[in-house]
């Protein structure tokens, strides 16, 4: 589990087919072996890893690959870093899985962001509510038709990768844990509901 308050901004340094290697200093300094750690808002899990110079590798699967930007990542590119959030950690921002919902594109960059994503995922965006972008916690400002925008401020800009996106590049998105756990439930109430008055109305028409 994050918060989605990036603890550091890394690069790709090298990628071997699956597995990529991510020079990182401040995110290695308690890492142990099969650890979580977070890029571009994606859990990944640390295999390999060297503090002097630093740096540490992951596997990234095809379904991750298929449903986040990491297959796009190439050696130089910066990537948002974060460490699981501890149980007496400050949780600045809010809670946030490391499990991307889907890719989202950048219609007008920062500081008065804009992301395009898929419609489908627009009933998890409402004002105020919480959006993960790129690792990133934000407050959406105005959800729109196909889009939302969230505002930056300069430090936000400065220390994470949406400093320096722009139109047409790809971001990561999680969308509020809450609200997709409430929509099931409610689902699950509704269908139940019209299963049982199905059966009481055969009940008494019999």
């Amino acid at each position: 589990m994050f918060t989605g308050i990036v603890e550091e901004l890394g690069s790709i340094a090298a990628r071997d087919g699956s597995r990529l290697r991510i020079a990182a200093s401040k995110v290695l300094e308690d890492v142990r072996l099969g650890d979580s750690i977070a890029v571009n808002g994606c859990c990944l899990t640390v295999v390999a890893w060297e503090t002097d110079p630093g740096w540490w590798e992951a596997d990234v699967t095809p379904e991750s690959s298929a449903r986040t930007s990491l297959g796009d990542l190439a050696v130089g590119d910066p990537v948002n870093l974060e460490r699981p959030v501890r149980l007496q950690d400050r949780l600045g921002g809010h809670l946030v899985q490391g499990h991307v919902d889907g890719i989202g594109t950048i219609v007008q960059p920062a500081p008065d962001l804009e992301v395009e994503l898929d419609p489908a995922l627009m009933r998890y965006v409402v004002e105020k509510g919480s959006i993960t972008v790129d690792g990133v916690s934000l407050t959406v400002v105005e959800p729109r038709e196909a889009s939302f925008t969230v505002a930056l401020i300069p430090h936000t800009a400065e220390v994470t990768t949406l400093g320096t996106k722009g139109p047409g590049d790809s971001v990561n998105l999680e969308l509020d844990v809450t609200a997709k756990y409430v929509e099931k439930l409610l689902d699950w109430h509704t269908s139940n509901a019209a299963s049982t008055s199905n059966e009481t109305s055969e009940a008494v028409s019999a």
